[in-house]
């Protein structure tokens, strides 16, 4: 496995982090296997674990608190996500900052976060949704400092919407966020044109999320796959997406070099951006875990791939069904 800075946060995080959101929000998961997966990487070097309260209504903080209890040796990183309080996602101009994260919700929601947990202090609380014209409301700020001040976070982070990478920058020149979750993946490389490079102007720690567009890029689905209806897959693959998306991953599978598999291609090509701090994998079985730390180790691609990569780009922006 290998380290890198989270941005001015200071941390050294393992590159392949650990995303939780599938141990509670998609169906076949196993609370054993979970843990089971969650300790293996551990095992492994995984240092970077990102959970969300909106994950089983903090069922994922929970089972991290567990593994993070039994490896108190260790120094493991855990970022932690608040619900916006109209449970409205994603954010919208049209929504009031105080109906989404007022002062009372975040703070609420900080403490169970932490009770869950088992700390006293989280690495990185982010909120889970964002627009940036709320950048001047008072309550931002002060509950930010507020947070700091009282010791109930170290650092303090934002999870931008689906497929607008720009919708924080505003928020990120203020000098309140330390770090930032976007979507960057193959198809997903718009963060490059404008949020990579104020997060390397401002050295905000970088959180790349969905890196296999939500199990896409994982190379196993096929036009005929389906989900359960309890299961948020249902939707993002419906109709609409599917049939595009599957037109997509086989022509990476024509590109695909022999003796690597679409997921580690997908992973590398990530890690192979410097701006990126760490990616958030998920990991529900202990293969996935063996598999996705192997990336970590095999390092970035080479250019030649990278730039035929580059070709794949696929610029989207939200619909109903994609958030």
């Amino acid at each position: 496995m290998k380290y890198r800075k989270l941005g001015r946060t200071g941390f050294e995080v393992s590159d392949i982090a650990y995303g939780l959101w599938g141990m509670s929000g998609w169906s076949g998961s196993d609370d054993r296997e979970s843990l089971a997966s969650l300790q293996l990487s551990v095992d492994l070097g995984c240092t970077f674990f990102d959970s969300a309260w909106a994950y089983g209504d903090g069922k994922s903080d929970s089972l991290l608190g567990e593994i993070m209890s039994r490896n108190k040796g260790k120094r493991l990183h855990a970022a932690s996500k608040i619900p916006p309080g109209n449970l409205q996602w994603p954010a919208l101009p049209k929504y009031k900052y105080h109906d989404v994260f007022s002062p009372e919700h975040v703070f609420q929601y900080t403490d169970l976060i932490r009770k869950n947990l088992r700390v006293d202090s989280i690495d990185v609380l982010q909120f889970h949704v964002w627009d940036d014209t709320w950048i001047n409301e008072p309550d931002f700020p002060s509950t930010v400092e507020k947070l700091k001040n009282n010791g109930q976070i170290k650092y303090f982070g934002l999870s931008l919407n689906r497929w607008q990478p720009e919708n924080g920058i505003r928020a990120l020149r203020t000098g309140l966020v330390d770090t930032v979750q976007v979507i960057y993946n193959i198809f997903d490389q718009s963060p490059e044109d404008e949020l990579f490079p104020v997060c390397r102007e401002l050295n905000i720690g970088v959180i790349a999320r969905v890196p296999l567009d939500e199990g896409s890029l994982g190379g196993n689905m096929t036009a005929k796959t389906r989900f359960p209806k309890d299961d948020w897959r249902s939707l993002y693959f419906g109709p609409e997406n599917l049939a595009n998306t599957i037109k997509r991953v086989d022509n990476l599978k024509k590109i695909l070099p022999q003796g690597m598999t679409l997921p580690e291609m997908a992973l590398r090509f990530i890690l192979s951006n410097p701006t990126v701090s760490t990616t958030i994998a998920g990991m529900r079985k202990p293969e996935h875990v063996r598999q996705n730390i192997a990336a970590s180790d095999a390092g970035p691609l080479d250019r030649a791939l990278l730039a035929e990569l580059k070709n794949h780009r696929w610029d989207r922006t939200p619909q109903r069904w994609s958030d």
